[in-house]
């Protein structure tokens, strides 16, 4: 029986390639042992791997923590999209639980199949081993991003205190369709993507540049301090998010046209990594849930509303509001409102497919305002609360609010907190970052009652979900449940 290799799209580790006896390979496969012999070849697995990941960010990959955080209400017409991750019911076969686990893996078997036989392919040039080992680096990269967001979605918060026996992820670095891995150790899990991000950093070549959609040194740098702070590493992490910053090769835009220019346009300013798409063949998932514009009636019937205090949360000088927020004409069962919709992913007119939106957008996957958050939050849990401050106005600044002065402890805490609220809004942190604070779900008042779902209140407009809510950490899928015995589920599933 002759294994032929395929690109995995379903459940990376028990994904089993096609065999057969026959002498002739399907035309849409290769056999394993000829899938790697040239620097073509590498470089054409290089381009599938991003290709991968634009497929696995944007769309459920990004908004479903969202829809479960105190960010949005569901309006009376969201038709029940997104509906159990909205109300905290979702069960271990909801296919958000179940593509946001099977796309990583699929992409890290791949990943895994190309490292094991890296070292086969010939180089005839010295350009060739340079091209080799950054394919390499950015291949353990990749590795590291995938297992990180798994990590992130499928196990509790990093505690040192308790990572080293707290359920993390199954782990797999080599190809093996046979292996039915049991879940490692938070700690275990954490400890591999950031041995991958070592070979990453000795591997990779490219250096940084804004709106850079390829891996460069600078987004094995951005990826590390992200990884850092959730391992409650401040020192490492504030030096690591210190170091982006200090390559001024990404300046914090300080204008509303500017600010629109990102994120209208994708203007690539502020991207330390930010993907390629093009229109009608390669285009990204969308984040199509918060506008929903009909071109009959020229209005809009969203999805997900913005709360009241995130509307608030935004001082009338801050040059986001205008930029994440519209008040547009709304249509909602039958009645005609005029609400703040969330307008962050408009769609960029060089990607649509239409005479209207497609909310395509480049993937911006990392941004300079992270590391100068990660950097005020590292420096405040240390104790330098000086430091810390001015990282936290470097951005506040920059968006046209004014400077913080004599913060410290909470108080500076709150305020990085808030700050990493209203310049993430919508982005895919704001449940992860509840939970790396150690703090519950509680939805406020909707902007208007009317519009959105309000019944039952407790799970809905009222929703009140504690830190220690079983459902901050998600279900191993039903399917590998039951196709790998080694696995043990979350509590409460």
């Amino acid at each position: 029986m002759k294994k032929i290799l395929m690109i995995l799209t379903g459940i990376g580790l028990l994904t089993v390639p096609m065999s057969c006896d026959l002498d002739k390979y399907p035309s849409y496969a290769i056999e394993r042992s000829q899938a790697f012999q040239t620097i073509k070849d590498a470089k054409a697995f290089n381009n599938g791997m991003y290709a991968s990941l634009r497929g696995r960010v944007y769309g459920i990959y990004m908004f479903s923590t969202d829809v479960q955080a105190d960010l949005f209400n569901a309006s009376l017409d969201y038709g029940n999209r997104n509906g159990p991750m909205y109300r905290w019911d979702f069960t271990s076969d909801d296919y958000t639980i179940r593509d946001t686990w099977a796309a990583p893996y699929g992409a890290i078997a791949n990943i895994n199949s190309f490292l094991d036989n890296a070292d086969k392919i010939q180089t005839t040039s010295n350009a060739d081993k340079d091209s080799l080992a950054n394919y390499k680096g950015e291949a353990h990269l990749f590795r590291a991003y995938y297992y990180h967001q798994l990590v992130m979605r499928y196990a509790k918060d990093y505690e040192p205190t308790s990572a080293a026996t707290d359920l993390g992820v199954p782990l797999s670095i080599h190809y093996d369709v046979n292996a039915k891995p049991a879940r490692a150790t938070v700690a275990q899990v954490y400890d591999q993507i950031q041995a991958d991000i070592a070979q990453a950093k000795t591997l990779m070549l490219i250096p940084g540049k804004a709106g850079s959609d390829h891996l460069t040194k600078d987004v094995v740098l951005a990826l590390e301090a992200r990884v850092n702070l959730c391992m409650h590493k401040y020192t490492e992490a504030a030096n690591v998010a210190a170091s982006v910053i200090n390559t001024n090769s990404y300046p914090l835009v300080k204008t509303v046209d500017d600010l629109t220019k990102v994120w209208v346009n994708d203007a690539g300013n502020e991207s330390i990594l930010q993907l390629s798409a093009a229109a009608p063949n390669e285009l990204p998932n969308t984040n199509n849930i918060y506008l929903v514009y009909q071109a009959a009636s020229q209005k809009y019937t969203p999805d997900f509303i913005p709360e009241q205090w995130i509307l608030d949360l935004y001082a009338a000088s801050d040059i986001r509001k205008p930029v994440y927020f519209k008040q547009l004409p709304t249509f909602i069962q039958g009645f005609n409102y005029t609400l703040y919709l969330f307008n962050k992913y408009p769609g960029n007119p060089a990607l649509f497919t239409a005479a209207t939106s497609n909310y395509a957008h480049k993937p911006k996957i990392f941004r300079i305002a992270e590391m100068y958050l990660i950097r005020a939050e590292a420096l405040a849990k240390s104790g330098n609360a000086t430091d810390a401050l001015a990282a936290l106005n470097t951005l506040r600044t920059s968006r046209g609010l004014t400077a913080l002065s004599g913060l410290s402890g909470d108080a500076l805490m709150n305020e990085i907190k808030d700050e990493r609220t209203r310049e993430y809004m919508g982005e895919g942190f704001r449940l992860d970052d509840l939970k790396r604070w150690g703090m519950g779900v509680t939805r406020k008042a909707p902007q208007n009652p009317a519009a959105v779902l309000g019944s039952p209140a407790d799970l809905t407009t009222g929703l009140n979900k504690p830190a220690n809510d079983n459902r901050f950490v998600w279900a191993i899928p039903t399917n590998d449940m039951t196709t790998n015995s080694n696995l043990v589920q979350n509590p409460g599933y």
